[in-house]
């Protein structure tokens, strides 16, 4: 099932859909707890995603690093569970009775939004675990919640190794009130990483994990940057959060964010469709989207 001739729509958040059907949940391991004690689960959250009318869903790799279920667990299994995240995610999308792509998921391999710890030298074993055990199940790589084109483009040379199209998706700074054009959390210009992405290999742009609020000066900055380079064929994606605003903080796994209560599917479907009048082709959720969203916003278009 289509939702509309020029909008594919992602899955929506798989940490928050799994605490919500009762998988193992807590931190520093986040979504990938299900996946080492109840991998079951894991492919029930991507069968309702999809049930919803999901045309991707996206590995359950986000947490298969180091830093979050421990360097001696990532050493000895973390390509058996890169693995195994690949088979869920294949066998809920083969089972659909619709065409269903997977994507595998290449998160940033040390804290999220802190491009300053991103370490260069140990990026690369990281992503080659990551890559070697989801290729064989993948259609395309989900480079997601990039805070630099630092991490970016370590990324890109790590999926380009097993060659599949590749996504790039960037998180912005929102704090609450910014103004003022948007920028990575790296504070490179949104131009600069759609150009970076794109020189390396990138056939998508697209931004997540950040405020619903400022994903359309991104999309508008990314399209007007494509447009000026001659690269219409780059398509443009959005999957946004509902986080509650939040201090800086040293400590990323002191607690469970809160999720924001006005961001109902109805109120996120007004964004979707703001985004997709600016330029955005592919639209879906992260943190706290869960599949009456993404059903929201199947139905509207569907209707059409």
């Amino acid at each position: 099932m289509t939702t509309h001739p020029h909008v594919t729509l992602l899955d929506g958040g798989m940490g928050r859909q799994l605490e919500r059907i009762g998988a193992p949940f807590r931190l520093p391991e986040w979504s990938a707890l299900a996946l080492i004690e109840t991998p079951h689960l894991v492919q029930k959250a991507h069968e309702q995603f999809i049930e919803s009318g999901a045309e991707i869903v996206t590995t359950n790799t986000y947490a298969i690093k180091p830093h979050q279920i421990g360097a001696e667990r990532f050493e000895a299994d973390g390509l058996r569970l890169a693995g195994l995240a690949g088979q869920v995610a294949r066998a809920a999308a083969d089972q659909a009775g619709r065409p269903v792509k997977v994507a595998g998921s290449l998160p940033p391999v040390f804290e999220s939004y802190r491009p300053e710890l991103f370490d260069a030298a140990r990026a690369p074993e990281i992503f080659r675990v990551l890559v070697e055990g989801l290729a064989p199940h993948v259609d395309l790589w989900l480079i997601e919640t990039q805070s630099s084109t630092v991490e970016a483009l370590a990324a890109i040379a790590a999926a380009a190794q097993h060659p599949k199209p590749i996504w790039v998706s960037y998180t912005l700074k929102d704090e609450a009130g910014r103004t003022g054009p948007p920028e990575l959390r790296s504070g490179e210009t949104v131009a600069t990483g759609v150009e970076k992405a794109v020189e390396a290999g990138a056939v998508s742009i697209l931004f997540n994990c950040s405020q619903p609020e400022v994903m359309e000066a991104a999309i508008r900055e990314a399209r007007a940057t494509l447009d000026a380079a001659g690269r219409p064929d780059v398509s443009i994606g959005v999957y946004a959060n509902a986080f509650a605003a939040e201090e800086e903080s040293d400590e990323p796994y002191a607690g469970i964010s809160d999720i924001r209560a006005d961001i109902t599917p109805a109120r996120y479907l007004v964004w979707a469709e703001r985004w997709i009048d600016a330029g955005a082709s592919i639209v879906g959720g992260c943190c706290g989207i869960g599949p009456e969203h993404i059903t929201e916003i199947r139905q509207h278009f569907d209707s059409k």
